[in-house]
């Protein structure tokens, strides 16, 4: 009595063509789709943590200009580092132009902040646009998989007279296969996609508090500064 090889392997090897195709793709998704989600855990957990350095740095209580000259020596600026550096340096740029008064620096520095965090931004939201695509569209790669695949097992149905569980199962097996990959690979992009959006979110908001608070402590020296009005 003849047989069929009904392993994983085998029946990804004996699938045809088009349902190859599609667990190739669905394969290659899923490896890259982890690649990124490790990528952007290390890039957002990164970004929390120079945070909380830099506010032990900036609210200890020294000089803000020797904090500005100390960035100077590092090799990358990121995070809070980088929108302080930003307001600062523009800050310090137009503070000796007599004819702009304290709220036009401080508007200038905090134009200068906002332009530094968007490009943090986008540094955080890299690749996560991919995530979303994967997480959406590999369920329905995986569908069109499971449906030629069951028609491929009607084909072959309709070329005998007597159908066996042998002649159609290998079809059947080969659509599932397609159908289970697609999950697989959506499923892990989907989550993954959502944490780092609303992980995202939450730094873009304390950016933004910090942006406040950092043009308050602007407005301040502003006004202190010889002939401000």
């Amino acid at each position: 009595m003849h047989s069929t090889d009904f392993s994983f392997l085998a029946l990804i090897l004996n699938a045809s063509p088009v349902v190859q195709i599609v667990m190739g793709l669905l394969l290659f998704a899923s490896i890259l789709s982890w690649a990124l989600i490790f990528d952007r855990s290390r890039v957002l957990s990164q970004a929390r943590r120079e945070i909380s350095q830099f506010e032990d740095r900036f609210w200890s209580g020294g000089d803000l200009a020797e904090l500005y000259r100390s960035l100077d020596n590092e090799p990358e600026i990121k995070g809070h580092a980088a929108i302080f550096y930003a307001g600062f340096r523009e800050f310090n740029r137009l503070r000796n132009h007599k004819t702009l008064g304290p709220s036009n620096l401080v508007d200038a520095a905090r134009r200068a902040m906002r332009t530094a965090m968007n490009r943090e931004l986008d540094r955080l939201d890299d690749h996560l646009p991919f995530l979303a695509t994967v997480g959406s569209t590999s369920p329905y790669i995986g569908l069109f998989g499971t449906v030629w695949g069951i028609m491929h097992a009607f084909q072959a149905l309709g070329q005998v007279k007597q159908a066996t569980l042998n002649l159609v199962a290998p079809g059947i097996a080969e659509a599932l296969i397609a159908t289970a990959m697609g999950l697989f690979a959506a499923i892990p992009a989907v989550i993954a996609y959502n944490r780092y959006v609303d992980m995202a979110q939450r730094l873009e908001y304390q950016y933004d508090d910090f942006i406040e608070e950092f043009s308050s402590i602007l407005q301040r020296q502003a006004y202190l500064q010889p002939g401000a009005q």
